[in-house]
């Protein structure tokens, strides 16, 4: 994604390293599933058993004070060799990036006690920062969790990024990946991504590959393209929040999403019953705009947002841009249906492409994921 004037942006990691205190306590997300039971001391791992008592002979559990098989997550992951494992994660913050090789199918990461604010995955790397052996990470290089194995699902896990633009003074490289996520069938059910700058990148593994991707339930967090890629990306019941950001004198301060789809891929992002709210002046966040990158010129970005409720921080006046005049937000494949709120207010029609009943009715999850139903680990 291109890069962005520096600034501070304060915060952040206050609120990761408290990630047990009231100051993470107090941002708005989902509600944990009520069946939840949050673990005790003598039982880190609550309801899901412990290595003594394993739910199943491919079950690992992740004890950052030495209680589970791993104290990283990264551990676990290297251990956990094949297809179909889970880890079992208690509550806590695990500053590690983490990379799950595509080999590791069907892998299944839970939070231990079912809020998804307990178990806090997190680093802070950015595109600009530079790598012990030479050169800069890059926007891919700076993930702090990275999927490529397909069937991977995630139930109550805080993915992030604390990153903060003041770490590199001047640099532009202020992109900072808390998830990239590349395989098919990938799943998350209430969890959290938080970052600044391209917070979540919902991809694939290659041009051809049309990864398809679950969100359910999560809060997703940014100021810049925090939600891009080329992955069939399905987002119901989501909280999309916009961040202030100081330094820009006048709108946008940011976009939510960034679509990069594929021009053979008929489906890209696609948001339903969601809500965008944020702490932005009215006004001062696009909706998206596209990303059409380099390594893709024919790209055809894909977006629906339809049953949504658009909070004030939303210019409902243009609520697309373009990223490139070379690519014009009116040549891609951007709609809205049954949207309210003040930013989803319909002041210039040519501005806010709608769908019809028709399109409307092959615009849901069945017809964007296909043969695949999502499931969550937890019931």
């Amino acid at each position: 994604m291109p890069p962005q004037p520096t600034g501070g942006v304060p915060g952040r990691r206050s609120l990761l390293l408290g990630a047990a205190g009231a100051a993470l306590a107090a941002l708005t997300l989902p509600a944990a599933p009520a069946s939840a039971a949050p673990p005790s001391r003598a039982r880190p791992f609550g309801r899901f058993g412990s290595p003594e008592r394993r739910l199943t002979a491919r079950t690992l559990y992740v004890h950052a004070g030495g209680l589970g098989d791993h104290t990283t997550v990264q551990a676990a992951v290297t251990a956990a060799n094949g297809a179909g494992w889970t880890l079992v994660l208690a509550p806590g913050t695990y500053r590690e990036t983490v990379a799950v090789g595509a080999t590791r199918t069907d892998m299944t990461w839970i939070g231990a006690s079912g809020d998804p604010r307990d178990v806090v995955v997190v680093y802070a790397n950015a595109a600009g920062t530079p790598r012990p052996e030479g050169g800069t990470h890059g926007t891919t290089g700076s993930a702090t969790t990275t999927v490529q194995a397909a069937g991977f699902t995630a139930h109550a896990v805080t993915f992030a990024n604390d990153f903060l633009r003041t770490d590199l003074p001047g640099n532009p490289g202020t992109q900072a990946v808390a998830l990239k996520a590349q395989g098919d069938r990938s799943a998350f059910f209430h969890c959290r991504f938080l970052g600044h700058q391209d917070t979540l990148y919902a991809d694939s593994m290659a041009l051809t590959s049309f990864a398809r991707q679950y969100f359910a339930h999560c809060h997703v967090e940014g100021d810049v393209d925090f939600v891009f890629g080329r992955a069939t990306a399905v987002f119901e019941h989501c909280h999309f929040r916009t961040l202030l950001r100081p330094e820009p004198a006048a709108a946008p301060h940011g976009f939510v999403f960034a679509p990069s789809t594929a021009r053979e891929n008929p489906y890209g992002f696609l948001a339903g019953r969601c809500r965008v709210s944020g702490t932005a002046p009215d006004g001062f966040y696009k909706l998206a705009r596209p990303w059409v990158p380099g390594s893709d010129p024919a790209a055809w970005p894909s977006l629906v947002v339809r049953d949504s409720v658009l909070g004030a921080g939303i210019d409902a006046v243009a609520p697309y841009a373009n990223m490139r005049d070379a690519s014009p937000w009116q040549e891609q494949r951007f709609a809205e249906y049954r949207n309210t709120g003040p930013g989803a207010r319909i002041t210039v029609p040519e501005n806010r492409p709608q769908l019809g009943s028709d399109a409307a009715a092959s615009a849901t999850r069945q017809a964007y994921l296909g043969d695949w139903t999502p499931r969550p680990p937890c019931p």
